[in-house]
């Protein structure tokens, strides 16, 4: 072994450790995702919402990831609730004691309630996605959808393409925001700044795009053809198991709601 390869083998990066979730096949987490989502969307009350946002949150070892991590993927949904919850405490239909009106809305008990509801909600709605799918690998992922669920190659292929150059945005806004930063302009107008560089991605991403659309037809990934798979997608004892606990979660979190009393069906 030469030098420089004794000293990439030093400094190499040791993989993440493999985490129960990890065996757990993306098919079967599109499936609990679903579980863990429709329930919620039913009902509209804070207690079986923020039960369940724990209760998730206690499961976040078997994810693989770690807490902080999961708490700043968050972040963008904190700026998304207030949105959801202004609007039904704005516009709901008044009940209990009235705090306030002008114009046409309302700000009462029932419209205070609901607002909290329906921004709780929003972040139990969000977080299974974080934590099921966060580690898992896009080419798993495509090979799930066209071996378990059957899905077309092509559209299966696009969704492939279209996950891996997600991670290419991120490292495009960080050399736009140095680039900007190193020609004297990046400091101040911080929306404008926001606007201006969303638009340019926005072409970056147009541009790459069609290029990786003539390269992928170019190769023939658009053949209508039976398509093999390097990977082999199978189900396994884990996904039953994780099935099970998802329908127990989502089953504890709406039975407390009942019990304490404030469960309420989205179109009562």
């Amino acid at each position: 072994m030469t030098e420089s390869a004794r000293a990439a083998a030093s400094t190499s990066v040791p993989p993440p450790p493999a985490a129960w979730l990890d065996g757990v096949n993306p098919a079967t987490k599109i499936v609990l995702a679903l579980v863990l989502s429709i329930p919620l969307l039913a009902s509209i009350d804070a207690v079986s919402a923020l039960v369940a946002v724990m209760l998730q949150l206690l499961c976040v070892p078997l994810t693989g990831l770690r807490l902080r991590v999961v708490l700043r993927r968050l972040l963008p949904i904190l700026l998304v609730a207030p949105i959801a919850g202004v609007s039904m405490l704005l516009y709901a239909d008044p009940g209990g004691q009235i705090y306030a009106t002008f114009w046409h809305a309302t700000i009462s008990d029932a419209s205070i309630a609901l607002a909290v509801a329906v921004g709780v909600r929003v972040f139990a709605l969000a977080l299974p996605t974080i934590l099921l799918f966060g580690r898992t690998d896009p080419i798993d992922l495509a090979g799930a959808l066209a071996q378990i669920v059957h899905l077309p190659a092509r559209f299966v292929l696009g969704v492939l393409a279209g996950t891996r150059t997600l991670g290419l945005f991120l490292d495009d806004w960080r050399q736009m925001e140095l680039a900007r930063r190193a020609r004297g302009v990046g400091d101040r107008g911080a929306l404008r700044r926001f606007f201006s560089m969303a638009f340019v991605l926005l072409v970056f991403a147009v541009r790459r795009g069609t290029k990786l659309a003539m390269a992928m037809e170019a190769r023939g990934f658009g053949a209508d053809r039976h398509r093999t798979w390097a990977r082999r997608s199978e189900l396994h004892a884990r996904d039953a198991v994780a099935l099970a606990g998802g329908v127990l979660l989502i089953a504890l979190a709406l039975a407390v709601a009942v019990w304490a009393g404030t469960f309420r069906f989205v179109w009562s």
